[in-house]
């Protein structure tokens, strides 16, 4: 009787146990994902989206503030180099944004931020290689630099920062890229040997201090050995690195009708207009000029480097202010992309740097081209396009050394077959891409076959204009 009770006792047991697991599966408390035949789970890829069914978190601007500053503390997470073990690495292209700088406009009569630009190891936020970096920097002379590159500085070095000056923050945080893509791509991957050559490198820069220093940065504690005679840095006149092909009429069309856009929404904005009202009389200029010296970009380094903001005998700007127009210009970017105005004028815009881009994959993957590591040193003017041009739209605007990646990948067991990866500042943005998001339905792979992407250069980014080729796009207008 007593074996008869425990039996029924544990069979009920079981009974409730199994109905719990159904229940929480079904809940999604439990993860089911099926695993793929190629060992990966298709669930975990890391998203900087958020999930469309649900609400979109409400804005916070000094949340964003703190992204936006990207200051270095701990050790950052990255999916770069991630692929099945029978892929190959084949190449890598970077597209960067400099460091962070000393603003590029001043709060009149208001006393500017005071930032130490001197390099000082000892100094918080350092890194290890830093002293290293320094010394190797003042040794620079036999870098092969266009034009008015070889008269830059190699590193900032001034007491009080010039306008526009990369800091050591800015410094340190492209040694970190650099050491972080060197434990992938190097000692990982091994995409570079020990004794590599100046041919397998593309390295091109705009002609701004800290974009060139930004770069240096990064390939210091990227190279296998860090050796000027190789370092053959080209000089990129034009912030969307347009290079020959700059004349479009309909890309200034875009932008302009863009900057209309902008001008709009910020004179519907009663609460910013009593901000820059309450802001100038604080100041005591007319509230014109005080929207004219675009206070957010200097309010921002008081943020981002724990500066107290600036006060004036008639009182303080304080962190009100701050959020109020922080606030709006996350506004601005979420309409900018409602509108598609920003996305007509960023097709056009970046329509030469990523056929070059695509070109350059073509002939490695055809085994035509040595260069293996490419990377670009630019700006936010610079990414922001590239980012909604491929259609990657929920992307945070560009933080401080913000990346953008993209990997070239040969299947090891179709070695004519390549794929691309894309990721931006570490998570992999491949299949949110507007050429590669049906594919990833369907795809027991990873990543995005390379002809998807040269056919979106190549073909795609014209539809919209009703056109089949970027000359004539940048001369039509879209439908």
């Amino acid at each position: 009787m007593l074996f008869r009770n425990r039996f029924l006792f544990l069979l009920a047991l079981a009974a409730l146990l199994a109905f719990l697991s159904l229940s929480l599966q079904f809940l999604h408390l439990i993860p089911v994902n099926p695993v793929r035949e190629d060992g990966l789970n298709p669930k975990s890829r890391k998203r900087i989206m958020p999930d469309l069914l649900t609400e979109p978190p409400a804005i916070d601007p000094v949340y964003e503030a703190h992204v936006y500053c990207n200051i270095p503390t701990i050790a950052e997470r990255s999916m770069e180099g991630h692929a099945p073990h029978y892929f190959k690495l084949v190449s890598v292209h970077v597209l960067i944004r400099h460091g962070d700088r000393y603003p590029l406009y001043a709060i009149p009569k208001t006393k500017r931020p005071d930032i130490d630009c001197m390099l000082v190891p000892s100094r918080k936020p350092s890194h290890p290689q830093l002293e290293a970096f320094i010394k190797h920097m003042s040794k620079g002379s036999a870098a092969q630099m266009d034009g008015s590159l070889s008269s830059l500085p190699r590193f900032p070095s001034h007491s009080l920062c010039e306008m526009g000056e990369l800091t050591q923050i800015g410094v340190v945080q492209h040694l970190r890229n650099g050491q972080l893509l060197r434990e992938i791509y190097i000692n990982k991957h091994k995409l570079l040997p020990g004794d590599w050559t100046a041919k397998q490198l593309y390295l091109e820069t705009t002609g701004k201090s800290r974009t060139l220093q930004s770069a240096l940065a990064l390939l210091y504690t990227f190279l296998p050995d860090f050796d000027w005679k190789k370092i053959n840095m080209r000089h990129q006149w034009s912030t969307i690195f347009c290079s020959g092909s700059c004349d479009c009429p309909m890309r200034n069309h875009y932008l302009e009708e863009e900057q209309r856009r902008q001008y709009s929404l910020r004179v519907k904005n009663n609460d910013l207009e009593k901000i820059y009202v309450d802001m100038a009389k604080i100041v005591g200029i007319p509230t014109r000029q005080l929207r004219a010296s675009n206070p957010i970009d200097s309010l921002l380094c008081y943020f981002c480097h724990n500066v107290s903001f600036p006060c004036t005998k008639t009182g303080c700007i304080g962190m009100e202010h701050f959020k109020v127009i922080k606030r709006h210009q996350l506004e601005d970017e979420r309409e900018r992309q409602e509108k598609k105005l920003y996305f007509l004028y960023a097709l056009l815009a970046t329509h030469p740097l990523l056929n070059q881009t695509v070109n350059r994959l073509q002939r490695i993957a055809e085994g035509k081209k040595e260069e293996v590591f490419v990377l670009y040193s630019a700006h936010d003017v610079t990414l922001s396009p590239v980012l909604s041009a491929l259609g990657i739209t929920e992307a945070r605007f560009p933080r401080f050394a913000a990346r953008l990646v993209f990997e070239l990948w040969q299947d090891g067991k179709r070695p004519k077959e390549h794929f691309i990866r894309i990721l931006y500042n570490g998570a992999d943005v491949t299949f949110q891409t507007s050429f590669c998001k049906d594919h990833y339905k369907r795809s027991s792979k990873p990543m995005c076959p390379l002809e998807k992407f040269v056919n979106f250069v190549k073909r795609d980014m014209f539809l919209i204009f009703n056109s089949t080729s970027y000359y004539d796009a940048c001369r039509r207008r879209a439908l």
